[in-house]
């Protein structure tokens, strides 16, 4: 049935390209090999199917009944690959990530929001928590983390570095005497956000290196936002992602502590399980992500 099923094939392309040179540069094949399709096509049917000249093709009657068959069947066959093809070529399904919060209003949110309208068949499901999740126990595809990675056998991309600034109220600034060095901050009041973030503070300028570990914290909390907030109501000094700082500092909310003096930045990694299919759609998202996201901008 199969060779009999590409004799037919044959056979239309032979009458459709109107010789046995034209189907044999069509389908790769050469003259005498079209010609013997068709002639074993004919022996297996009993009956002509075409006249042939030096020239031209002509139909017999039982050859212009199987044509009409055999277009109906080639018509068949190709819009159900090429619907095959269109289904495959659509990304779809579910993608469970967990964000921290203080991403949530982040360049990186943009991006999964482009990421969706460009992939309509995806449905995400984002859980924003500076929790951190195991992504195999909460059954969850993807992960955005902050911060040095654990060994825990998961594949990682760092997506960039998240940039961060000093900053403290200036009624608060007004009753603290201005500082030379950063040493000179550690006995001021500090915001901490734990734990997520508990560390040494690094300062740099130009060469040199100032680290900041035994500090003064008197107020420990465990939202970015609640900390800025703090941090506006005269609370004390805050390190925090430059991008809400902006907002803040031209709002008069704020204002940038030794501002020469650079905080270190924290890399941004997106982790998924190592078993995830290379190709899947895990990898898409953070091919997408890695390609959007840029250091600049967060």
């Amino acid at each position: 049935m199969i060779d009999e099923l590409r004799q037919i094939y044959i056979f239309a392309k032979t009458v459709d390209h109107g010789s046995f040179r034209s189907a044999a540069q069509a389908l790769r094949l050469s003259p005498s090999v079209v010609s013997h399709h068709v002639g074993q096509l004919e022996e297996r049917l009993g009956t002509a199917l075409l006249y042939r000249s030096t020239r031209k093709l002509s139909l017999t009657s039982d050859g212009e009944r199987l044509l009409e068959a055999a277009h109906t069947m080639i018509d068949a066959v190709e819009a159900g690959v090429q619907d095959i093809a269109d289904q495959t070529q659509q990304v779809s399904g579910i993608l469970r990530m967990t964000v921290p919060a203080v991403l949530g209003q982040s360049v990186l949110t943009d991006q999964l929001a482009q990421f969706a309208l460009a992939n309509p068949k995806v449905r995400l499901e984002l859980n924003y928590s500076d929790t951190r999740q195991d992504l195999i126990a909460n059954g969850l595809d993807l992960a955005i983390r902050i911060g040095r990675l654990e060994d825990s056998g998961l594949k990682a991309s760092k997506m960039f570095d998240l940039r961060r600034r000093l900053v403290a109220a200036p009624s608060y600034m007004r009753t603290q005497t201005k500082p030379k060095t950063p040493k000179d901050l550690s006995d001021w009041d500090w915001l901490e956000l734990g734990p997520v973030w508990k560390q040494k503070r690094v300062f740099k300028k130009a060469d040199k290196n100032i680290t900041l570990s035994k500090l003064n914290c008197r107020i420990s909390v465990n939202d970015v936002y609640a900390m800025t907030h703090l941090a506006s109501s005269g609370a004390g000094l805050a390190v925090i992602p430059e991008f809400i700082a902006e907002k803040h500092v031209r709002d008069g909310d704020l204002t940038y502590v030794m501002p020469s003096w650079g905080v270190d930045p924290v890399p941004v990694f997106a982790v998924w399980p190592a078993n995830a299919p290379k190709g899947g759609l895990i990898k898409l998202l953070v091919n997408f992500l890695n390609g959007t996201v840029k250091t600049d901008n967060v």
